[in-house]
This record gives structure tokens, C-alpha cells and sequence, in this order.
């Protein structure tokens, strides 16, 4: 790229420079020769001023003395020569100042210019002056010296420009070009830097939005694999354990099994429905439906997670703080919240297990807490992929937070000794 910018202005200096050196280089040659023609002129009349009428009678005549390279010459009516110098019989150009104007023209190599000698009205002689046609020939071609150099100069210059030019243009898009191959690569993280042509900078700037929303699919694509694995592990293991066992019962005793098995199909359901949501919002607020009362959710959680916490000899508490009971809050994914919340204080907390609700006037506050205290890295609770000791941290707190901010809520560690996380659900019919 640099060499065909450096080409193209190289081509478009050339053209300028011929279609301005070549009249220029014309026009300059034209005004030499008039300069000289006039100052021949010049020199012819101040000859004619000094001739006497009386030299026809034979008194002598004295021309100025021309300068180098000049020749004056007076000629009688009859084109004879009667003073200076120049041919002994006048030639045309002579003959043409007779008729009473002034006569220019060239005749062996000369510039010629013939003035008339007028006395009462009659043409008494002619004075011719003359000059060689080399003299203005060799300005001319000095002249031209002086312009092809500048033209030679001027193409330097622009030769140089053009190089520096091409530079500016050509870095931003091998840059563009770099950060292509590092993407073709596998490196999404590669941004264009900006530069300071803005046709350029809209090109890259393109290329990151674009880079940014594929790393952004491909972001959300990978956090619902996670997710799905993650989410749909335990009732799936859950609903195996429970199949098993209502295979070792008789038919009598089968029913119960069976409707805990359905249980744990409708739950597993409402787990790959909320997973397909939050998917969809791309972490984005999105607007669910308040389509279950809070103390029925409390009741569900708690009919679901007592069997599990009394097997590992450990109790559940839940309770609500004077919340009324007509508030509602979207059920599918303030459940699954509380059920990542739950299932790792199961498996990081220690003592009793207490999920709380407050009533804050424009939203409820869930406390779920235990007895333990919390040994990851508070900062890193929440970053998806790290995990540690303690309550732990992975996938299912960062679901669980992605779930929250999808509700337009907020899920946060409210103490680290005793564990206990906060979620704030917004009530949108009591907000005023």
C-alpha cells in the first residue's frame, strides 16, 4: 500500500508540475523576448530623438553608443546605411518603419526593432537597432534551469511527503491487519488502536463493536453451557437416587416415590427454563412476572431442602419478617437463587441454615445465612471459574448473581463471619 500512495502522488505532483512548468516555462520565454524587443525599442528611439533633419544635407550624425551586444544603425529614405552600424542596405524590417510605425522582426539570427525619423510630418530616415537572438536564447535557457531545478526540488519534497504520508496511512490498517490475524488466532481480546485518520478510526472502530459482541455471544454461549451443567447436575442426580430407591420399594409404597420424582421433573423444568432466560437477557434487566407469594416460595424452598439438611444432621430455618402476604416475586428465579445460595451452605457452611425475609418498602431483602465463616477472597466470590474454600465460589454464585441482576435485583455478601448473603428483589407494584 505504502508504494502505490507513494505512485499516486508521485502522478499527481507530475501532472501538476507539467500542466504549470510547461505554460510558465512558455510564458517566461515569451516575456524575454518582449522584454528585449522593447528594450531595443527603447534604445532605437533615444537614437532617433538625436538625428538632425539637416543630415540629409550631409552634416554628420552621432548615435548613442549602444551597449554590448547591441548594434544602432541610421538609414536614409533610400535604406542606405548614414550612421552606426549594422548591414549597408536596409532589409525589411527597415523598410517597414518608412511607412511611419514602428517595425519589429528577426533576420540572421538577430532581433530586429526599426523606428522612423520623422521631421514636418515626413519620414526622413529609420534607425534599426539589433541584438543577437542567442543573448535572450541563453536567459531563456537559464531561466528554465531555475524552474526544472525548483520542478526537480518540488518533486523531492514531494516524494518525501508522499513517504510520510503513506506511513500514516499504512500503519493504522497494518495495525487493523495485526489485530485481524491475533483474532483469526483465537484472540478476542485484540482491540485496534485508534489513529488520527477518522475513515481508518470508523473501520476500527468497527471491528471492535463487532469484536466486542462476538466475544459477547461467545461469552453468553459459555456461561450457558456452564450453567446448564452446573444447574442441572444436582436434580438430575437427585431424580436418579430417587428412581433407585422407588425401584426397591413394592407397588404399595411406589406412589410417594413417584410423586417426588415428578417433583423433581417440574423442578428440573423450571431450572432449564430460568437458565433459558437468563441466556436470552444476555445479563441485561429484564421484566419477570411476580407469579408467586412469598410465603409459598419460603414454604416450597423449605419443603425441598429440610429432607437434605436433616440427612447431614444440620436444620433449616425460614422466616419472614411481618412481609405481607399479598407481595409476590418472580418464583422461578428468586428459587433457583435461593437454591445455589442453599445448596452451598450445605456444602461450605457449618450449624443451622436460616433463610429471612425483610420487607424494605420498595423491595424484599432474602438473608440466607449459616453458622460458618466465609475463608475465599471477597472480591473474587463472584467471578465465574474461580473457586475456593469456605462458602465457596464458582459457577453457581455467579449464576446466581447474573439471575438477580436479570431481575433488576442485587446479590451481595452481607457478612463474612457468620456467611451471609443478601438478594434484593425490586416489588415493581409497590415502587412509587
Amino acid at each position: 500500500m505504502r508504494q502505490r500512495v507513494v505512485r499516486v502522488a508521485l502522478t499527481a505532483a507530475l501532472v501538476a508540475l507539467v500542466l504549470l512548468a510547461v505554460p510558465l516555462a512558455l510564458v517566461i520565454r515569451s516575456a524575454l523576448y518582449a522584454d528585449q524587443r522593447d528594450t531595443l525599442e527603447r534604445a532605437a528611439l533615444a537614437a532617433a530623438v538625436r538625428v538632425s533633419p539637416d543630415y540629409t544635407g550631409g552634416d554628420p550624425v552621432e548615435l548613442p553608443a549602444p551597449t554590448a551586444g547591441r548594434r544602432l544603425g541610421l538609414y536614409d529614405p533610400g535604406l542606405r546605411l548614414r550612421a552606426g552600424t549594422g548591414p549597408r542596405t536596409g532589409d525589411a524590417v527597415a523598410r517597414g518603419a518608412l511607412g511611419g510605425t514602428v517595425a519589429r522582426g528577426t533576420a540572421g539570427g538577430d532581433l530586429l526593432v526599426a523606428v522612423p525619423v520623422s521631421h514636418a510630418e515626413q519620414v526622413i530616415g529609420v534607425v534599426r537597432a539589433s541584438s543577437a537572438d542567442r543573448t535572450v536564447r541563453d536567459r531563456v535557457l537559464a531561466v528554465w534551469a531555475v524552474l526544472l531545478g525548483v520542478a526537480v526540488l518540488a518533486l523531492a519534497v514531494a516524494v518525501l511527503v508522499a513517504r510520510r504520508q503513506a506511513r500514516a496511512l499504512a500503519a493504522p490498517l497494518e495495525d487493523l491487519s495485526r489485530h485481524c490475524r491475533a483474532v483469526m488466532d483465537g484472540d478476542l481480546t485484540a482491540r485496534a488502536a485508534p489513529s488520527t485518520i477518522a475513515e481508518i478510526d470508523q473501520v476500527a472502530r468497527t471491528h471492535n463493536d463487532m469484536l466486542h459482541s462476538l466475544s459477547e455471544l461467545l461469552r453468553h454461549e459459555r456461561n450457558f453451557t456452564a450453567n446448564a451443567s452446573h444447574q442441572l447436575r444436582t436434580p438430575l442426580t437427585g431424580l436418579q437416587l430417587t428412581l433407585e430407591a422407588g425401584l426397591e420399594q413394592d407397588e404399595s409404597r411406589l406412589r410417594p416415590v413417584l410423586d417426588e420424582a415428578l417433583a423433581a421433573t417440574r423442578r428440573l423444568h423450571d431450572t432449564v427454563e430460568e437458565v433459558l432466560r437468563l441466556s436470552g437477557s444476555r445479563g441485561l434487566p429484564h421484566t419477570a412476572t411476580p407469579d408467586r407469594a412469598v410465603a409459598d416460595l419460603l414454604s416450597e424452598t423449605e419443603e425441598r431442602w429440610h429432607g437434605l439438611f436433616a440427612r447431614d444432621g444440620r436444620r433449616l430455618e425460614c422466616a419472614t419478617d411481618e412481609v405481607p402476604g399479598d407481595v409476590r416475586v418472580p418464583g422461578g428465579p428468586v428459587a433457583e437463587i435461593l437454591g445455589v445460595l442453599l445448596d452451598n451452605a450445605r456444602g461450605h457452611g457449618h450449624g443451622i441454615v436460616r433463610v429471612r425475609v425483610r420487607d424494605l418498602g420498595d423491595a424484599l431483602a432474602f438473608d440466607v445465612g449459616d453458622e460458618g465463616a466465609l475463608e475465599a477472597d471477597p472480591a473474587r466470590l463472584f467471578d465465574r471459574g474461580h473457586t475456593g474454600g469456605g462458602t465457596g465460589a464458582g459457577i453457581g454464585l455467579a449464576l446466581a448473581r447474573d439471575l438477580a441482576l436479570s431481575l433488576g435485583g442485587r446479590l451481595f455478601l452481607a457478612s463474612g463471619d457468620p456467611t451471609t448473603f443478601t438478594l434484593l428483589v425490586p416489588v415493581p407494584g409497590r415502587l412509587e
